[in-house]
């Protein structure tokens, strides 16, 4: 009897061991996931140092996305069409000030205001770039022409519903001598007057360097004036 308790103690030590090695490397896994997660969130906000990796980077509508959905922090609320809903006139300024929440799930569907529709009919673009691991044409604006301005972020998505609209802003930035795609873009030499309609949007804390709020407008299609 003893020996078969001796077998039995030392099966379930066993047992234990590999239990707990197990977990050991699903613990692993799920911190090497995570790390790789969030190196992806921390380079899209540089996603344009990625552009040499875009075969036809001057063609905005041909953009393939080189980050899984999974790694865009609530891919699927910005992914979305405008709603055809009557636009709220609203201004730069009065988006900075819009109180922020402490933390949204990487998942969260959009809520509140994130259901609205805002017009911004008097702004200045102060820096576009195509973001080339997801694709988005980024933007920070201002209230003001003037460079050292309170800016906002508003973003046009790779979705081929809005391809006509990022041409479109591609042709006008153009005619002003301002190259836009996959590998070029940035500060404008000097602000440009722009319209925008889009959904507001709020998103998470990172480095967004002189974007003074969390609140975007995203999805938007920014047209100059």
């Amino acid at each position: 009897m003893a020996s078969n308790g001796s077998a039995v103690s030392g099966k379930l030590m066993s047992d234990k061991l590999n239990l707990s090695d197990d977990l050991k490397r699903l613990q692993q896994i799920y911190l090497t996931g995570m790390t790789v997660l969030m190196a992806l969130t921390l380079v899209s906000c540089s996603g344009q140092d990625f552009g040499f990796l875009q075969p036809t980077p001057g063609d905005l509508c041909k953009c393939l996305p080189l980050e899984p959905d999974a790694a865009d922090y609530r891919h699927d609320a910005k992914h979305v069409p405008i709603s055809n809903l009557v636009a709220q006139e609203v201004s730069v300024e009065t988006i900075i000030g819009w109180p922020e929440d402490l933390l949204i799930p990487p998942d969260a569907p959009r809520s509140g205001r994130e259901l609205q529709v805002f017009h911004i009919a008097n702004a200045f673009l102060q820096n576009a770039s195509v973001n080339a691991l997801d694709c988005d044409v980024s933007m920070e604006i201002s209230e003001t022409a003037v460079k050292s301005a309170s800016r906002m972020i508003v973003e046009t998505p790779v979705d081929s519903e809005y391809c006509g609209a990022r041409q479109n802003l591609q042709a006008q930035l153009k005619k002003h001598g301002f190259r836009l795609d996959s590998q070029h873009g940035g500060e404008l030499p000097t602000a440009l007057p722009i319209d925008v309609v889009g959904m507001a949007f709020e998103d998470f804390e990172h480095d967004r360097g002189s974007v003074a709020t969390l609140w975007e407008l995203h999805p938007a299609i920014v047209t100059l004036q």
